[in-house]
This record gives C-alpha cells, structure tokens and sequence, in this order.
C-alpha cells in the first residue's frame, strides 16, 4: 500500500509517499481502508518534530481518518463493510491503518466519509473541553479564540450545541463570515486589548468560558476578560509561545485556568471516545455540529495541504480524499 512517511523532520516537504507493508492484523486492532483523512495542527507540529510524540523516521503520520473496516478480529463487535471513523496517534496518511478497537466510532447512515474525517478530533477535542473539562452549563457565555480555524469552528458549534452564548475571536475580517457560518452569537477581531471588547459585549460582566487553542499574550489578555468563577480551557499553543501565567490573578475573581488533554485521556478512560460521540452525533443530527470543511486535498497534495496550514492559509477544516472526488488542490 501507499503511505506518506516523514523522512527527517524539516517540515511538510519531508513528507515521502512510499511503499509500505499493510498493517498487522492483530486482536487489539481493526484494518480500516482509509477514505478520508482529517488535516491537523498537530500534524504538522509531527513534520518538524515539534509534536510531544517524536519516533524515529521514518514513520507515518497522521491522528484521524475515516473509512470501511477491512478486516476485524473476531467478537470485536466490528466486520468487514462497517464504515467507521477514528483517532489513532499516528499512521493515519496511508490506504489502510490498523486501529484500536477502542478508538473506533460507527458513522451515522446519515454522514459521508469527508464530515466524518472532520470531526474527530477537534469535536471531539473542543466537546471535552467545553463539556467536562469547562463544565460549560446552558446559559453561560463561551469566548472561542482562533475562531476560524479547524479547531475554533468546532468549538463554536459544540459551544452552540451545549446552549451558549458563543462570541467568536477571529484574526482579520476576512475570518468573521466563517466564524458567523459556524454559529457564532458575536465576532470580535483579536486585537491587544481585546478584554475591552468582551467587557462591552457583556455589560462588564466577562465571559464564562474561554476557550484556547492559541496561548502567547492572547491567553493572559483571555484572563482579563473572564466572568467571576470563569474558567479559560487551555487547547493548544498555536500563535507561538506558550504564556506565563501570574497566579495572583487566579484570586481575583476565582478564576481557573484549566488543562484540556483529549488524546491522553482517550488512553485513560477507553470510553472517552464513545461518551463523546453520543452527544457530537445528537448535536449534528440536530444541525448545531457540522465540520466546515474549507479545503480538499487528493491523497497525492497531503504535503500541500500541510504547507497551506502551515501558512495559515487554511480556513475551516481541511480534508485529504481518498475516493477520488477531490480532484486537485484549492
């Protein structure tokens, strides 16, 4: 089969489509044929051995597909046909994958393999955010940072789907009609000082809950925009510098800032996955939860798509195509 292989960690152009074996056929894993592939940032970060998992080239990566069961072992509860999606840590930029069993959701009837592909990992990532980790109760006011991104459109629409009020922050104007496509209540652009905007947008009372994918000086500017007893989800790091945080500012208004950690929790708790399908699936079928998918890619443009994401030219979800029908890359 073919697979995409980082060959050295110098960025997306280390990426090599070569032949590999087909995965193992084990007890603990199905073979899934691989239709659609989820784009992420944590990919990327995999490309310049900046991601917290760093194996040895050369190795496959990729964290999300979507696709047919090929091959199940027996009493799994899986056979040959099943169309599932996943999370699996690495291997996903190849025609087929071995996945845990555990790790394997079933896709509505309703859903096709590129929706599917998107909303692994950031719904299911922003539902556990907002959902355990920030607790966020109908009502209450969410600020979703980066909110045009893969990651920020999902947590808008889950934020719209647990009942809140969702204010979006985007980086430029041309962000805002995707931030509003995705459900937002109100956009605002983030720039310094942008606590000031929140303040006016909420009578001075802050918002309940913060969610960031980005960090640098947008995290502490976050504090100053919390409600009393608000909570900001700490996602990701994607603007550059992880912040500092002064603690004393926590007393203030007993506000907390919490860690969001999907992936290792999965590992933890092997329900995680399953417990938050339930609730992403009723949100679709409803139609508060549907990945904006901005950009497709054919299998052979995978290395683009990272460079595009690379460049922040990826707006939405970007998705790589394995039936054939993408054609060539936007």
């Amino acid at each position: 089969m073919k697979a995409f292989r980082i060959h050295s960690y110098d960025g997306p152009q280390s990426l090599v489509l070569d032949d590999v074996p087909e995965p193992e056929r084990t007890d603990d894993v199905a073979v899934v044929r691989v239709m659609a592939i989820g784009v992420n940032f944590p990919d990327l970060l995999a490309t310049k051995g900046q991601y917290q998992v760093k194996p040895e080239p050369p190795y496959t990566p990729g964290c999300e597909v979507a696709g047919v069961v090929e091959w199940a072992p027996e009493g799994s509860g899986w056979s040959p046909g099943d169309r599932v999606m996943a999370f699996i840590w690495q291997g996903a930029y190849a025609e087929y994958v071995g996945i845990p069993l555990n790790h394997l959701v079933a896709i509505p009837d309703a859903m096709g393999f590129d929706t599917a592909a998107g909303l692994v990992v950031n719904h299911h990532t922003v539902h556990y955010a907002l959902a355990r980790r920030g607790q966020v109760a109908p009502g209450e006011s969410v600020l979703v940072l980066g909110a045009a991104g893969g990651i920020g459109t999902a947590a808008v629409q889950v934020a719209k789907g647990l009942r809140a009020r969702v204010i979006a922050g985007v980086a430029s104007e041309a962000d805002i009609p995707v931030a509003e496509q995705a459900g937002a209540d109100d956009v605002i652009l983030l720039d310094e000082g942008y606590a000031q905007q929140i303040n006016d947008l909420t009578d001075g009372n802050g918002v309940d809950v913060i969610l960031d994918p980005l960090g640098d000086w947008l995290f502490n500017e976050g504090i100053r925009a919390l409600a009393w007893e608000g909570r900001i989800l700490v996602v990701g790091f994607a603007a550059g510098d992880i912040a500092t945080l002064r603690t004393n500012r926590l007393l203030l208004r007993n506000v907390s800032a919490v860690g969001v950690a999907w992936g290792a929790t999965l590992e933890k708790d092997p329900g995680l996955l399953s417990w938050g399908a339930e609730s992403l699936h009723r949100m679709y079928a409803e139609g508060s939860v549907n990945p904006q998918i901005g950009h497709r890619f054919s299998f052979g443009d995978l290395p683009l798509a990272l460079q595009k994401l690379d460049a922040h030219e990826i707006r939405g979800k970007a998705i790589i195509d394995l039936t054939g029908s993408a054609g060539s890359a936007p």
